[in-house]
C-alpha cells in the first residue's frame, strides 16, 4: 500500500487509535469493545484481520462506527452485548465509550439510593462481591505490627 494512505492516529467512535495497531487489537482500545466482538465486527464488514488500522480509509471507520452503534441488526448475537435486558428500557444493548461508564456510575448509584446489600457495600467503599476481607483489601498505615530488635 502506497505510505500516503497510512494515518498515524485514527480516531474510531470517539477514540484514537494508534494506526500501527492490526485491527482487531486496535478495536480493543475502544472502552467496551473486547477480542471477540473486535472479531465479529471485522468479519461483519469482511476486512482484513492483519490490516494495520492506519490504512483504514474513511469509509472503512464509518462502517465499522455504524456497526458497532447497532450490533443486532449486523447479526451479531445478542450474548457478545455487554448490556442484555437493560434496566430501564429492558432491550439488549451494548454500550462503549464514555456511555458506558455512565451508564455503570448510574448503576451503582442506584444500588445506593436503593440500599441493596451491594449498595451498602458500595457506598462503605468495602468489597462487593464476596471476597474475603479479614485480612485483604486493608487501606493506610500498617498499625500494631513491631519488628524485632
Amino acid at each position: 500500500m502506497p505510505e500516503a494512505t497510512f494515518k498515524h492516529i485514527v480516531r474510531v467512535a470517539g477514540t484514537d487509535i494508534d494506526g500501527n495497531l492490526r485491527l482487531p487489537y486496535g478495536l480493543l482500545k475502544i472502552k467496551g469493545v473486547g477480542y471477540q466482538l473486535a472479531m465479529h465486527v471485522i468479519r461483519v464488514l469482511g476486512l482484513d484481520p492483519n490490516l494495520r488500522v492506519g490504512y483504514l480509509s474513511e469509509g472503512d471507520v464509518k462502517k465499522i462506527e455504524t456497526v458497532l452503534a447497532n450490533l443486532l441488526n449486523y447479526g451479531i448475537p445478542p450474548w457478545a452485548l455487554n448490556r442484555r435486558k437493560d434496566y430501564t428500557t429492558g432491550l439488549d444493548l451494548h454500550l462503549i465509550g464514555a456511555d458506558l461508564l455512565y451508564v455503570a456510575r448510574e448503576d451503582i448509584e442506584r444500588e445506593k439510593r436503593i440500599k441493596s446489600w451491594r449498595g451498602i457495600r458500595h457506598a462503605l467503599g468495602l468489597k462487593v462481591r464476596g471476597q474475603r476481607t479479614h485480612t485483604t483489601g486493608r487501606i493506610g498505615p500498617t498499625v500494631g505490627v513491631s519488628k524485632k530488635k
